[in-house]
């Protein structure tokens, strides 16, 4: 027997009669619904002749017993943190059950929680959250153990569910366990589809397929509009992204949508550059949207560092990535390079910073700074003793790009200085300040603090005011504990934010970490990871750190 079962229809007739009309077609000879007829969309009366008439078999959701009791909330056990989350949710429940005839109310009342009966051989449990509980939500990311918990309290060959809003299908031993998706909205995958799924049960066996729902979507979301509901639900209608109850999702499935942080996390004056998808539009820029992607806010910047090389002039022995002039050279190839430029303009970069190693060592720097200023402002990290020559000629005629040189400082006298760059560094790298700015390039510098040089700080301040350096164009950093340097500030992904890193080796969670050798925790992804699937792992291993506690990091900044 073949049959169809859907979920959520969330007030989403259109949704619901396509439901019926596909399933139809496709051969189902059992038509299923697991629940929530009410929470997003604006006619929920509407879905009751609609499964009377064709025979749907429904049990209830925690939505439906809620409406049926009159409760003053829905009861999903979602249980927001944000505000404007609660909000949201109250209003969609207050407009359900104000707007529900008592008649429909009743019949919910009336429909089991669950429904288990043997089809064909299969013994097929159908329950609206899991097995375990009615809002209990079904991830599909759950630890395996937490999956093995849930069919094991059923021991049936089929459980089916939908609480969740996701669908997607996997054994867990003996069982099918398949989250049959809803109808109501769409999966937050950037498709205007809403999913359920067919089953196909004959003489004990089973397979199932996820059906991906074409249905009047303009109609839902004019619907959502005239009862007055809030913009944002019709906008998710619209374009398939969750814009509320983010809160809810694990950080797997968090981070596959397009908004992941709450606007309320960030300072009130916050405005992206673009919406994190490469998007400038007003729409991409609306400030009364409460959600915003976390690529481009503070906690993950868009600028994409890139490391042309590890190999180094110096040695110095706090180095955070291990260079040396017997590093591994790990030289990225000039093609490679602008693939990956054209690859950061794409997935909506807005700045880049070349570093290594010492990026002047790379034999075609010059070419590499022209390509990547002439895409997007670029900061070059350097210890400015190699700029003669050619380099510098080079250097010359980019002037006028949108080009910064950035230098380290570490003391304001040579004995500070090269006491952990090496002799003759101090002189050397002044040398090569001045001769940026003869080059009409005034660097910026930092100074790495440590104990040895805290007490010069004011005096490297001077020391480059004189020179002609505007104070904005000097900063300290601090000694960080990676790489050949074993005392300083811990950095890791649950105590800095995420600077997307890329390397020869693959990608890095932080420019302080991107050393595989001494920093593999920090390692994302192996080499040729596209840079939209960085910007996703990030994403992910940023709430995975953030949820247990609810904090947020800080900066640990490698550039002014």
């Amino acid at each position: 027997m073949r049959i169809a079962v859907c979920g959520g229809p969330y007030g989403n007739p259109y949704a619901l009669q396509a439901f019926v009309d596909d399933a139809r077609a496709r051969g189902a000879e059992r038509l299923f619904c697991l629940g929530d007829l009410g929470g997003f969309g604006a006619d929920v009366n509407a879905l009751w002749p609609i499964l009377t008439d064709n025979t749907v078999e429904c049990v209830a959701g925690n939505y439906d017993v809620a409406i049926a009791g009159g409760d003053t909330d829905c009861g999903c056990g979602c249980g927001y943190r944000d505000p404007k989350d609660n909000e949201y949710a109250q209003l969609i429940y207050d407009h359900t059950l104000a707007t529900t005839s008592r008649n429909f109310a009743a019949w919910m009342g009336t429909l089991p929680t669950e429904r288990r009966e043997t089809i064909d051989g299969v013994d097929v449990h159908m329950v609206h959250g899991s097995t375990l509980a009615l809002n209990d939500f079904w991830w599909e990311s759950l630890p395996e153990e937490q999956h093995r918990l849930r069919t094991e309290a059923s021991g049936a060959g089929v459980v089916l569910c939908t609480h969740s809003g996701l669908p997607w299908q996997r054994r867990i031993g003996d069982t099918l366990a398949v989250n049959v998706g809803v109808l109501g909205k769409p999966a937050n995958d950037g498709r205007r589809e809403v999913w359920y799924a067919v089953l196909d049960l004959s003489d004990g066996h089973v397979a199932a397929e996820l059906i991906p729902l074409a249905y009047d979507w303009q109609a839902q979301a004019a619907s959502m509009r005239a009862a007055g509901l809030p913009e944002i639900f019709a906008e998710t209608i619209e374009t398939g992204w969750w814009t509320t109850c983010l809160e809810i999702l694990p950080p797997r499935e968090r981070s596959l949508g397009r908004y992941h942080l709450y606007r309320s996390t960030l300072s009130s004056g916050f405005r992206p550059a673009n919406d994190g998808w490469g998007e400038t539009t007003p729409q991409a820029l609306r400030s009364d949207r409460p959600v915003v992607p976390l690529f481009g806010t503070p906690y993950f910047p868009s600028r994409l560092w890139i490391y042309t090389n590890f190999h180094c002039n110096l040695a110095c022995d706090y180095c955070a990535v291990a260079s040396s002039p017997k590093a591994l050279a790990r030289t990225l190839p000039t093609d490679t390079f602008r693939a990956l430029v054209d690859e950061a303009v794409q997935a909506g970069f807005t700045e880049l910073y070349l570093t290594g190693g010492e990026p002047f060592l790379h034999p075609d720097i010059v070419s590499l700074v022209d390509y990547a200023s002439a895409e997007l402002p670029t900061v070059v990290m350097t210890n400015a003793m190699l700029l003669r020559g050619r380099r510098a000629d080079g250097l010359a005629d980019l002037a006028d790009r949108k080009l910064t040189v950035q230098t380290s400082l570490d003391g304001a006298t040579a004995a500070t200085h090269d006491l952990h760059r090496g002799p003759g560094s101090w002189q050397r790298t002044l040398d090569g300040i001045r001769r940026l700015i003869g080059l009409g390039l005034p660097p910026r510098v930092a100074l790495t603090e440590t104990p040895e040089n805290t007490h010069e700080v004011p005096a490297v301040a001077e020391l480059l005011a004189g020179l002609g350096l505007p104070d904005d164009h000097f900063a300290v950093r601090p000694l960080l504990r990676r790489g050949l340097s074993d005392t300083g500030v811990e950095i890791g992904e649950d105590s800095s934010i995420p600077e997307l890193t890329v390397t020869a080796d693959g990608l890095h969670w932080h420019p302080a970490g991107a050393d595989l050798t001494t920093s593999p925790d920090l390692h994302l992804a192996p080499a040729d990871t596209p840079l939209t699937t960085g910007q996703q792992l990030v994403t992910e291993r940023f709430f995975t750190a953030r949820l247990t506690d609810g904090t947020l990091p800080r900066p640990v900044h490698c550039a002014i």
